[in-house]
């Protein structure tokens, strides 16, 4: 069995796990959630989950994975034997997610070769993404090229491979970010006698709208949030437990965590502001309600179309840095499941890495095809319509994420106790400075709230 490496330093780490946390579900999630809730209120509930109950659950997992020095296959069960079964569950939330992210960073790798080409305008189309997305060939070869580029990375390791394309793509991703977000605020549309702009669009996303917001409406602003927080901090997917195990036992762990969250939150933020005001000034309000493959694949080529002459640029950098995104957290759910072959079978990175490869290669083509020889319709318990890819999501975020999250408070909240985590947080004299907000939220607020969730994804809404 090879050695297990570690991050060479907590920046690593931070850019690693902050990598994993910046994805797609932040860029096409995080506006639309906020626009439907109301603004600034969706934003500051999400601040104040993010700082409570998104902070024990990240902390929890990296701890965990430090602890153990494991994956997440087999780190429940190095943590209190008989818990083998929740690092199944936990294992198979990316196993089932990294077919079809590469199926849709595919769609991503598309849309920047069709804006590098300068057919920008012809991907603002109605039909344009669904003649491509139901193509047989197309979307399984940008699809391949995508996996491609992350089982390299993870082949290369840890430090080469992981911490090194951190490094560099995450600075990248921070300032195209910046400068889309900036570019956005500055836009400027007239619609007959009505003129929108970016900064009216950005009032529209921070200012909280309370209009007509009632207690049972709340919460639900609430359960989005709350449901935002698993993408946004890549809890629940064994993501930050593998990344956990390849932090060094002298890291300060409690600043790593602060850092990640501030990060993830930050370019939450800004995802919204990138969005929400361009959408706003070329689309108005009607055009705030997509989100998904719709708003990033449909609406915004349509925005882009309408900036003229630099709308093909804008393109350029809004899929580049998209593309970077989607590595980055691809990587991570990919690394996921080869750290957890290596651990349970002992086997190379490079024996790993090849067996996830060809399980999402195989996996990848038939959500592909789920779109054309392979189409369907199924009623989700949730009154959703989907196909493979949507049925795949559901199985995953909806269902096995809230019951792992669930299962991992009460192992850690009422079994093997809060100090478990406490102790390897503060090994080294730093300062748990939320210790108490740590224990009441994995013990109780916590568990409650996720059970919430999960009744919510099952289509029984007690809210």
């Amino acid at each position: 069995m090879e050695k297990r490496n570690s991050f060479k330093g907590s920046l690593g780490f931070v850019l690693a796990a902050a990598g994993s946390a910046v994805g797609l579900g932040n860029i096409w999630r995080f506006p639309y959630l906020a626009a439907k809730d109301g603004g600034g209120l969706f934003l500051v509930v999400y601040l104040i989950l993010a700082l409570t109950f998104g902070f024990a659950l990240l902390t929890t997992e990296v701890a965990i994975g430090r602890k153990t020095k494991q994956s997440p296959l087999t780190a429940y069960n190095e943590l209190k034997k008989g818990w083998k079964f929740l690092g199944i569950l936990g294992c198979l939330v990316p196993v089932i997610i990294m077919p079809y992210y590469c199926a849709i960073g595919g769609w991503v790798l598309k849309y920047l070769t069709v804006y590098l080409t300068g057919q920008g305008t012809a991907a603002a189309e109605d039909t344009y993404f669904t003649g491509f997305i139901t193509q047989e060939a197309q979307p399984i070869v940008f699809m391949v090229i995508f996996l491609v580029a992350c089982a390299f990375v993870i082949y290369r390791g840890v430090n080469k491979g992981i911490e090194s394309m951190s490094k560099i793509i995450m600075p990248a991703l921070v300032i195209l970010v910046i400068i889309i977000s900036v570019f956005s605020l500055t836009l400027k549309h007239s619609d007959g006698d009505t003129v929108r702009t970016g900064l009216q669009g950005l009032k529209v996303y921070v200012v909280p709208s309370l209009e007509g917001i009632t207690f049972s409406s709340f919460l639900s602003v609430v359960v989005d949030a709350m449901g935002q927080l698993f993408f946004s901090l890549s809890v629940a997917m064994g993501i930050m437990i593998a990344y956990g195990s390849y932090v060094s036992d002298d890291a300060n762990l409690v600043t790593s965590i602060n850092q990640i969250e501030i990060f993830d939150t930050a370019i939450a933020f800004l995802a919204g502001v990138m969005i929400i005001p361009a959408v706003y000034t070329f689309m108005g309000t009607e055009g705030m309600a997509a989100s998904g493959p719709s708003l990033m694949f449909v609406s915004l080529p349509k925005v882009f179309a309408s900036m003229g002459a630099i709308g093909n640029l804008v393109g350029v950098l809004f899929f580049a840095m998209v593309l970077f995104a989607a590595l980055t957290s691809g990587v991570s759910i990919m690394e996921a499941v080869v750290s957890s072959i290596m651990d349970q079978f002992h086997v190379s990175r490079t024996k790993a890495t090849i067996i996830e490869g060809i399980i999402a290669l195989v996996a990848g083509v038939f959500v592909c095809l789920g779109y054309n020889q392979l189409y369907f319709e199924f009623k989700l318990p949730n009154g959703a319509t989907a196909q493979i890819l949507d049925i795949m999501d559901y199985i995953s975020n909806n269902l096995l994420m809230p019951i792992v999250a669930i299962a991992t408070c009460i192992l850690v909240g009422w079994i093997i106790k809060p100090k478990t985590v406490i102790e390897e947080a503060e090994k080294n004299g730093e300062k748990f400075g939320r210790r108490t907000l740590f224990i009441v939220m994995i013990k109780y607020i916590a568990p409650v709230m996720l059970f919430v969730l999960l009744l919510k994804s099952v289509g029984l809404n007690i809210l």
